[in-house]
Order: structure tokens, then C-alpha cells, then sequence
């Protein structure tokens, strides 16, 4: 058995050096590669990251085919790093390497300089358009300096918060800025769902090469909505393989997101430890005076004039996010048009009375996963987590039933926050502890200071207790 495995490695040895070439074989795989065969996998060893990097973003297809070739069947290609390998290299072998490395850098160069850059359209969002506050200066000072600096201090730049709080502004932000101050620079803005779906195109039509260059040959990558990849194995893999060349050849990583990377359920590890490496900041809903300047401008912006009072009205009455702050001063202007009058506060009151009632939360979510991860001795990262023991899905169940009950966010919304759980599974987890409480079962759970038992009404009472004060 042993000698059959042997003799397969030694023909897909073979089959690569036929496909790539003598000289690149000899270069790339002799001495600087170890196959091994193993049930649905090709593993190759090699001595580092960056070997790994150029034979997977230069020989993939070869290397598949030769497998194809040689066992009649495909097999998934994974990368190892084997330190034994480092002493195999010699100093002729590494010369050429570097040599090859520098021959396509200047070729590339020489055909970027030929090629007129094509001008990139530019987004909606401009950082002069953005309101600072203190819930989110921190987040605008880290924007800029990706934005002015050729190179950042930091990588990636990981900027999370709720809905609407203006995290897709900033990757905007400094995506314009980049292209205005530094034309030649090539950027891409996408969100992590198209990411997703390019991916599996690429796949699809067997374009993985093309969508691969696209994506990592960029000097500023910004990805909108990074939670999306939870629960995708396959293309955290190959965003992981995207982030790693991108970041060893120096370039830069913005994301966004509306969790902080260890509060996104079933995300890899490789990726949240990638993620937390670099500047993590968090964007929190903006404090009233923010609001009356949010309100203000976009009001400049509509070239609409909202008396001052009306506007504290507003910013008084919508605390979550600037999306419900617009969406109500559009709904206020519009009104005013339509009955050719002038904006009052009294209009305000009376136009808005059931969009406030509407939009206004008792309770934010975070305030509710953390009372609950507090009461039963877990963390807010359990309940996004997809962990089933009684403890976290207890808790779990608890957090959507109190997200359902105490704010206006529909089951896929709440769904969606906590780690991308689907409605139904939000609809299963209300109709479970609402069953608890009306026959005031009996619960039992593991906590910190060892088993618990309580009744459901005595845990559902101090939760909302702990949520409310």
C-alpha cells in the first residue's frame, strides 16, 4: 500500500514537471515541495508562506490536472508549512526564485504603465459629506489615515457597529479619497456577498485564475459586510488565501462589519485572528448633538430648510442610527411639498407621531446579549456561536425571544445579528420559551458556580429587569 501511494506521488511529480515545465519545476517544486496523498486531499508541504502563495496562484490548474491525471479522480489542495524544507532550498535555487519573482513584478509594472488606468466610477460616500461625533471619531481618524498614508499603520482596518451608523460611509469614504489623491492606485469596493458570489461564478465557469488576479492583485481592498462569509467554509478559505497575499505584498485591508470579529459566529479562526491583527474599532450610535448635525446637513443637502426646533424634535425622538434619522426628515419634507406649506415643529410632530412610535426600540440588542450572556455565565460570542449544549442554547433562545419582544427587529434581522441563524430558527427559539414561560417550566442549566434550576418566569423577570435598568 505503502509503495502504491509512493509511486503515485512519484507520477504526480512527473505530471506537474511535464505541465509547468523543467526549469520551473526544478525552481518551484524540486526541493522546495513534499506531496502527500491523503483520503480526498492533496497536501504540499512547503518551507513558507510566500512558496505557497506563488505555486497556488500560478500553478493550481497544473497541479489539479496532474492529480486528475494520475489518480482518476480530483482531489482538494491544501498548503502545509514544513520547516524541514528550508534547509532543502540552495542559494542557486532561491537566486532564481527571486529572479523569476522580479522578471513578473516588472513585467506586470511595464504592462500597468502602457495600459492608461481606466477611471473608476466614483461611490456615493465622501468623507465630507460624513458628521463627526465622539461615537465615531476614533473610526474617521483610522479612516483618514488609510485614506492619506501610502502606507497605513496598521492592516486590516476593521471597523464594526449596528445598522446605519455609517461604516459603508467610511469604506467609501476612503476609497474616493484614495482615487483622488492617488489616481494610480488600484482599489476595489465590494461586499463580502459579491465576493461570495464571484467566487462561486469563478468556479462555476472555471475562471478561478481571473477572479483570483481581480481580487489580489489590489493595492486597497475594502469589503463591506464581512459577516456575510459566516457559515461559508469554502470561501473563508479562499478570502483567508486572498487577505494573506494581499497583506505579504504589503498592501491594504479595510472591512466592515456589524459585529466584532470574536462576536461573529461560525467564522474561522485563521480569519477572526487575521482580522483582530490589525486595527479593530467600533462605530456606536451617535449621541444627540451628532444626531442635530446629521439632521442638519442632510437637510443642507436636500437644499430643504428645517427650523432648528424641528430638528431636535427629530434627533430627540430616532436614537439608533442615521438611516431612521433621513428616513424621517424625507418623509417631513415630502409632506411639506406635497401641502406647499413651510416645516414647522408642529408638523413635525403630527407628520411623524406614528413613524417615531414605529421606529423607536425600548431596548438595543447588545443591551440584551449581554444581560443574557452575564445571567447565564457565558459570553455574547457563545450565543453567535453555533454551539448546541443546553447552557448557550438556553441563552441563545432567551435572546431572541427578548429581541423579538423588546425591539422592532424582525426574526431575520435578529437572525442575521446573532451569527446568521436563519428566521426560522428566531421563530423556533420565541415559540420554545414562550411555551417555558406560560407553563413556567422548570430549567436547568450549567453556570459558572455549577448547575442551576429555575423557573422560566423567575429567569424571563430578571432578565428584562437587567435589561431595563
Amino acid at each position: 500500500m505503502q509503495s502504491t501511494i509512493t509511486d503515485e506521488i512519484s507520477a504526480i511529480n512527473d505530471a506537474i514537471a511535464q505541465k509547468v515545465g523543467p526549469q520551473k519545476f526544478r525552481i518551484w517544486f524540486r526541493n522546495s515541495t513534499r506531496l502527500t496523498l491523503t483520503e480526498g486531499y492533496l497536501k504540499i508541504g512547503v518551507p513558507n508562506l510566500f512558496i505557497a502563495s506563488w505555486i497556488e496562484n500560478h500553478f493550481s490548474n497544473e497541479i489539479a490536472e496532474a492529480v486528475r491525471g494520475v489518480t482518476g479522480n480530483s482531489r482538494k489542495v491544501t498548503f502545509t508549512i514544513d520547516p524541514e524544507l528550508s534547509g532543502n532550498l540552495r542559494r542557486t535555487q532561491l537566486d532564481s526564485q527571486a529572479q523569476l519573482v522580479a522578471r513578473a513584478r516588472d513585467r506586470t509594472r511595464t504592462r500597468r504603465a502602457s495600459i492608461p488606468p481606466r477611471p473608476k466610477k466614483k461611490l456615493k460616500l465622501d468623507f465630507d459629506t460624513f458628521v463627526v461625533g465622539p461615537s465615531n471619531e476614533l473610526a474617521y481618524n483610522a479612516a483618514k489615515a488609510v485614506a492619506d498614508a501610502k502606507q497605513s499603520p496598521f492592516n486590516p482596518l476593521f471597523i464594526h457597529g449596528g445598522y446605519g451608523v455609517g461604516k459603508t460611509h467610511l469604506l467609501q469614504g476612503i476609497c474616493n479619497q484614495v482615487c483622488r489623491t492617488r489616481p494610480e492606485t488600484n482599489w476595489l469596493y465590494l461586499s463580502a456577498e459579491d465576493f461570495a458570489n464571484q467566487f462561486v461564478l469563478a468556479l462555476k465557469t472555471k475562471k478561478l485564475e481571473a477572479f483570483r488576479r481581480r481580487m489580489r492583485e489590489t493595492d486597497l481592498l475594502a469589503i463591506d459586510d464581512i459577516h456575510f462569509l459566516a457559515s461559508k467554509p469554502s470561501t473563508q478559505e479562499e478570502f483567508l488565501h486572498t487577505f494573506n497575499t494581499i497583506d505579504l505584498a504589503g498592501k491594504q485591508i479595510v472591512l466592515a462589519s456589524d459585529a466584532h470579529p470574536k462576536m461573529i459566529g461560525q467564522l474561522s479562526e485563521k480569519l477572526v485572528n487575521r482580522f483582530v491583527s490589525g486595527m479593530v474599532v467600533k462605530i456606536d450610535t451617535p449621541d444627540l448633538r451628532t444626531r442635530c448635525l446629521i439632521c442638519k446637513q442632510y437637510a443642507t443637502t436636500l437644499r430643504k430648510h428645517i427650523p432648528e426646533n424641528a430638528i431636535r424634535y427629530i434627533a430627540e425622538n430616532l436614537r439608533t442610527n442615521v438611516r431612521e434619522l433621513e428616513g424621517a426628515l424625507l418623509k417631513l419634507i415630502a409632506f411639506a411639498s406635497l401641502q406647499n406649506g413651510n416645516i414647522t415643529l408642529a408638523l413635525a410632530k403630527n407628520v411623524l407621531a406614528e413613524h417615531l412610535e414605529r421606529c423607536d426600540p425600548i431596548v438595543h440588542i447588545s443591551d440584551i446579549e449581554s444581560a443574557v450572556a452575564t445571567f447565564f455565565g457565558i459570553t455574547p460570542a457563545n450565543i453567535h456561536s453555533s454551539k448546541k449544549d443546553r447552557t448557550v442554547a438556553m441563552a441563545r433562545h432567551f435572546s431572541m425571544y427578548l429581541a423579538r419582544k423588546h425591539t422592532k427587529m424582525s426574526s431575520s434581522e435578529v437572525g442575521r445579528f446573532m451569527g446568521n441563524k436563519n428566521h426560522a430558527t428566531v421563530l423556533l427559539a420565541c415559540k420554545k420559551v414562550e411555551s417555558q414561560i406560560k407553563q413556567n417550566a422548570e430549567l436547568r442549566w450549567h453556570g459558572p458556580s455549577g448547575n442551576r434550576i429555575s423557573k422560566a418566569r423567575t429567569v424571563l423577570a430578571r432578565l428584562e429587569n437587567s435589561i431595563s435598568g
